[in-house]
């Protein structure tokens, strides 16, 4: 591949070196306001999802049946984003961005609400109505499809170009410091309260409210497409971009192998709090460490790859990216044999966990930043939306796969070799480098 040299912060998807690189010139209230209303959705989700995950976990023991319950959660909140993602992008252009931020965290609100009524009424919270959970999950799912289009769609109605990198790599940085808190702190908060889950929920519903009020100090934007007329293709992907992904087949490689990352991410999640919870029995606290560690290791291996790649897309550190996860899977595989003791395993996964996240975070920033540059500017937008149908897609079979690997598998730590199995040809064979330069 020809390597890209810098472009004007006018273009639509800035380079990475750009995000972090740029000076903060950042004092605007509105995007502040954005930037704490998005961080305390995410914490928001990661918290109650990781919270009924545990659950599910329990209720499976209960029952003496295999890990069945969590790939039914992690569906249920997969499927709204599949449902609900174009049908929310057409509103966040048809109506103001601000607007349906605000809509979404009332919502956001009622859900809450409605967790919270789950503990209160069951019969104890150690045994809540996990059906009705499952409900609430599925609401905050919705809640979430349609807030994200418009909470990334405000960032340019609120800022000048020469502050969207800075403001995209902020929102990126607060997204992953939730999802490694909020994952923490469900473990935590279910160890520490034990019958009184209802607690936590209160706390949900507070952070809920804080982000309904944040969210009133970002400034009215009008709507960008006020006369949009709906297209039933707005559901889904549009015919121009399906012809532009089949007529570009190095773009069209480089979005099924990205979806890689959102499915490894969907097993691995479930599977870590499996083997932490059932086959090291070391608690829903150091569980939840185990998989925050994941999200930190992300987080490190974004902020490298960007300092790498700079003003270049590196195909490179896809290859490097994903001989890491295939290490990281491999030992994590290993760990699961019982040759080391239980808290030995536990230090050990922990610091292979970062690595596996380190390495995945080298793998997917070279192809998000290629599709974000490499379809013409009038379809860009179109792009991410197909980009972010087929991630999901990719959860939603993550949640099947890990479903089968719970029946078949015995300990659930196979399951990791099996990814290792399944991510080698993609190690040894996919050069997207290669692929572009025929194409």
């Amino acid at each position: 591949m020809e390597q890209q040299g810098e472009q004007p912060l006018a273009q639509p998807a800035p380079h990475l070196d750009a995000v972090v690189d740029s000076p903060l010139r950042l004092p605007d209230r509105s995007f502040q306001g954005m930037a704490v209303t998005q961080f305390l959705g995410a914490f928001n989700d990661n918290l109650f999802k990781q919270l009924i995950l545990l659950i599910c976990i329990d209720a499976a023991q209960r029952m003496g049946s295999s890990d069945v319950y969590q790939p039914v959660a992690q569906a249920l909140f997969a499927v709204p984003f599949i449902l609900f993602s174009g049908f929310a992008g057409f509103l966040s252009d048809r109506l103001s961005k601000r607007r349906i931020i605000v809509l979404c965290k009332l919502a956001e609100i009622g859900v809450m609400l409605a967790g919270l009524a789950v503990f209160l009424f069951a019969r104890s919270s150690l045994d809540p109505s996990l059906a009705l959970l499952l409900c609430v999950l599925t609401l905050m799912g919705t809640q979430s499809a349609f807030f994200g289009p418009a909470k990334y769609g405000v960032l340019p109605e609120l800022l000048p170009d020469r502050d969207l990198p800075a403001a995209n790599g902020i929102i990126q940085m607060t997204t992953f410091l939730a999802i490694i808190f909020g994952t923490a702190a469900a473990g935590y908060g279910k160890d520490l309260l034990e019958d009184r889950l209802w607690v936590i929920s209160v706390g949900c519903l507070i952070i809920a409210i804080a982000g309904t009020l944040t969210s009133l100090l970002v400034r009215q934007t009008p709507p960008a497409q006020p006369a949009l007329r709906f297209e039933w293709s707005s559901l889904a992907v549009n015919r121009d971009t399906w012809q532009m992904l089949v007529g570009d087949r190095t773009l069209f490689g480089v979005l099924l192998i990205s979806s890689l990352f959102w499915f490894l991410g969907g097993v691995l999640l479930q599977t870590v709090n499996a083997f932490g919870k059932n086959q090291l029995e070391i608690g829903d606290s150091r569980t939840s460490i185990l998989s925050a560690s994941i999200g930190f290791g992300i987080a490190a291996g974004c902020a490298l790859a960007g300092k790498i790649s700079r003003s270049r897309i590196r195909f490179g550190l896809v290859t490097v990216g994903s001989w890491g996860l295939v290490f990281g899977l491999c030992c994590l595989a290993g760990l699961g044999l019982g040759v080391f003791e239980s808290r030995h395993v536990e230090w050990l996964a922990w610091f292979v966990l970062i690595e596996l996240g380190l390495s995945a975070g080298l793998f997917v920033v070279p192809l998000q930043v290629f599709m974000q540059t490499r379809p013409p500017a009038e379809q860009k937008g179109r792009m991410i939306g197909a980009m972010n149908l087929i991630n999901w897609i990719a959860i939603l079979a993550a949640s099947g796969f890990y479903a089968l690997c719970a029946v078949l598998l015995n300990p659930v730590s196979w399951t990791f070799g099996v990814l290792a199995v399944l991510l080698l040809p993609v190690a040894i064979f996919y050069r997207p480098a290669r692929q572009n330069k025929s194409s």
